[in-house]
């Protein structure tokens, strides 16, 4: 959650605590502050036992387990590749940069944590091109210029089809509604 957002959340729990020295019922602050009962009953729980600074912001919900500092290095390790970490292929998956992760840092982070933390650092994840190295570009080329163009198109019906499976003058439809 952004720093901007957190401070609006806090200014709403700021008023639901004017609105409670005031006397107002917990169903009426919910209303009048467009939120849940529910929230409402749990700031006012807080606001009972610590007034005003019960409600305040505690900061943000959780640190990222990288600094800045230790992505960039991430970043460097990344960028040399899966092979120069004793992989077999370039491909980088989460379960590899997880193992990385734990290797290079000593810390242990889950794969959706690491997945968050690549996106919003820009990275998206992409599915390499799997092509046969005994692929010849040559032969598929000529294939595709020479005999795609003589394979016959699909018949197609001229007029528009049906998704039925009966057809609507079948004769089980004619008897059915004769």
């Amino acid at each position: 959650m952004t720093a901007e957002r957190r401070a609006f959340r806090e200014h709403i729990r700021m008023q639901a605590a004017e609105l409670f020295a005031l006397g107002h019922d917990r169903a009426a602050v919910a209303q009048q502050l467009r939120v849940s009962v529910r929230s409402v009953q749990r700031w006012h729980q807080a606001w009972e036992h610590g007034g005003r600074p019960a409600l305040e912001s505690k900061g943000s919900a959780s640190r990222p387990k990288l600094s800045e500092a230790l992505f960039e290095v991430l970043e460097r390790e990344l960028a040399k590749g899966p092979v120069a970490h004793g992989w077999p292929d370039q491909t980088w998956t989460l379960t590899r940069i997880k193992t990385l992760i734990g290797h290079r840092f000593h810390k242990s982070m889950t794969l959706s944590a690491i997945a968050q933390m690549l996106h919003r650092h820009g990275f998206s994840h992409q599915v390499p091109a799997r092509r046969a190295v005994e692929r010849d570009e040559d032969a598929v080329t000529g294939w595709v210029k020479e005999t795609w163009p003589q394979v016959g198109t699909p018949w197609r019906r001229l007029g528009p089809g049906s998704a039925s499976r009966t057809r609507p003058a079948s004769r089980w439809a004619q008897s059915r509604f004769s």
